[in-house]
């Protein structure tokens, strides 16, 4: 069984059922299956084979949804890509990602066409008409062909190849924190266990309506408020930008009963002054990954609302879910869960070797859900799998009933005159303080102690200065933990799912410096 398959089963039993919901109207999923058919069909008379690479360069809509299934039908390999990305971040995925076949909107036609020449190996790219396009009358040219038109050429009755379970079905691009992206390469398997796993887990049915509105071309949309539902037989209400009000219009209007989303999100549905809780009162569920969840965000969410957020953990190279706060029994504020069904969590040493209970160390996972390799990595690959477990990177640690704490990155740890000082524990302190919106925690170089504790902080109290934050943390923090000095700012820096990005944060002191 893979995505495509189980897509097909599930609209032969429940053909009426409402697949998604998109801007007001909907579409059954023997509507969706057809159209997924007719675009893999058009795919493949194009010349598209089994294996050949299809980027994605798309936002939230139905184009989404029916280039990846069909794209998968038509057995060959996705690449999604953020469609505000650069030039130069565009041109290194798809050339890296040896892509022939691009899907995207007619407005970045002008941004294609600059990069044509970078582009000589792309022999096809399928244009997704938009109402702003047509107004700009934005043509299509050369090997440019519609979206529209691929389907009304295909056939409903294509069957498409045999598909392995081993064989490539999307290539993740991951945002490396050194050099360029790399490419996870995640099998039909990886992520057809992972949705269906995450779904059994968290209990999505078909009577589910999962609010999408973190970004699908990243995996944590793409598993847990795309596929997992549709694997299900829910409906997925397709939200193309996030934004509060939008949010609470959508949840009441859609009756939706999930809602997956970033920390940040979180923080801006709370304190969106028109937030009506009757508005989200369908919700069932509320799922939080992407980054930690400060634990005050939590609870203030959780009383407003009336609503639990169940935290959980992921990373691209696993597809992505490995931990979530189970349903069934107490959830623990500040925990990422326990293992999900079928996945392992465990924290080791240096050696490999699990640590006691309650001792710091990273995490590894294995599972169905873990990545075959990097592309075109093998290096890479073979320090980030060894034995068959995925290196995380990340710091962890574990209670006696198996519950799993991220700690903090581990090239985020900040080493205070040799003592190690965890990001997320200040900031955990400062989210406690009643002026503080958002608060991001990065270390600095220090003559003295090596690296000291420096504080971003977004507060809604003009008045509140550095002096008092700091004189704050040091009644709630060991003397070496208290930050050096604070930053206040309008907002901080975050990326298309809204995670605040600490690098740009230590990039912005650089070029200051500098």
């Amino acid at each position: 069984m893979n995505l495509s398959s189980r897509l097909t089963e599930i609209a032969t039993k429940h053909p009426t059922k409402e697949a998604y919901i998109f801007q007001g109207t909907s579409c059954t999923y023997a509507e969706l299956d057809a159209s997924i058919s007719k675009f893999a069909s058009g795919l493949s008379q194009m010349g598209v084979n089994k294996g050949d690479h299809v980027a994605l360069l798309l936002g939230n809509s139905p184009y989404f949804v029916i280039g990846l299934y069909g794209a998968l039908r038509a057995g060959a390999t996705v690449i999604p890509i953020n469609p505000i990305y650069t030039a130069d971040e565009i041109s290194y995925i798809l050339n890296n990602g040896d892509v022939k076949t691009v899907i995207t909107l007619d407005l970045l036609i002008p941004l294609l066409e600059k990069m044509e020449e970078r582009l000589p190996q792309v022999e096809h790219m399928i244009i997704c008409e938009t109402p702003q396009g047509k107004e700009q009358g934005i043509a299509l040219l050369g090997k440019m062909k519609s979206f529209a038109t691929v389907i009304a050429e295909g056939t409903v009755t294509y069957q498409g190849p045999d598909l392995a379970d081993d064989d490539t079905a999307v290539i993740l691009y991951t945002s490396g924190t050194t050099g360029k992206p790399k490419g996870a390469m995640l099998t039909h398997k990886n992520l057809y266990s992972n949705a269906q796993d995450s779904a059994n887990y968290l209990k999505i049915s078909d009577d589910d309506r999962v609010i999408a509105t973190l970004p699908m071309f990243h995996v944590f949309c793409l598993t847990v408020a795309l596929n997992a539902p549709l694997m299900n037989g829910g409906t997925v209400i397709i939200v193309p930008k996030f934004s509060p009000a939008e949010i609470f219009k959508v949840a009441k209007e859609c009756k939706a009963t999930v809602f997956a989303g970033v920390p940040t999100m979180y923080n801006f549905l709370l304190q969106y002054p028109e937030g009506n809780p009757e508005d989200l009162q369908t919700l069932r569920l509320c799922i939080s990954g992407g980054a930690s969840m400060p634990v005050a965000l939590l609870k203030n969410f959780e009383k407003k609302f009336k609503v639990i957020i169940s935290e959980g953990y992921g990373l691209s190279e696993a597809s992505p879910v490995t931990c979530f706060n189970p349903l069934d029994r107490p959830r623990k504020p500040g925990s990422i869960g326990t293992n999900i069904i079928n996945v392992e969590n465990k924290v080791v040493n240096e050696f490999g070797e699990e640590v006691p209970v309650g001792e710091v160390g990273e995490l590894i996972v294995r599972g169905p859900n873990v990545m075959k390799g990097y592309y075109k990595m093998p290096e890479e690959t073979a320090a980030a799998i060894r034995d068959g477990w995925l290196y995380t990177g990340d710091l962890a640690k574990m209670d006696e009933e198996g519950y799993f704490y991220i700690v903090d990155r581990k090239k985020d740890m900040i080493i205070v005159g040799g003592y190690n000082v965890y990001p997320r524990e200040v900031e955990e302190v400062l989210y406690n303080h009643p002026d503080v919106v958002e608060v991001a925690v990065v270390g600095v170089p220090d003559p003295n102690f090596g690296e000291a504790v420096k504080c971003f902080v977004v507060s809604k109290n003009a008045h509140l200065t550095e002096e008092d934050l700091i004189a704050y943390c040091r009644e709630h923090l060991a003397k070496y933990k208290v930050p050096s000095s604070i930053v206040f700012l309008e907002e901080l820096p975050k990326n298309t799912t809204g995670k605040i990005l600490r690098r740009a944060l230590k990039e912005q002191l650089t070029s200051t410096k500098a």
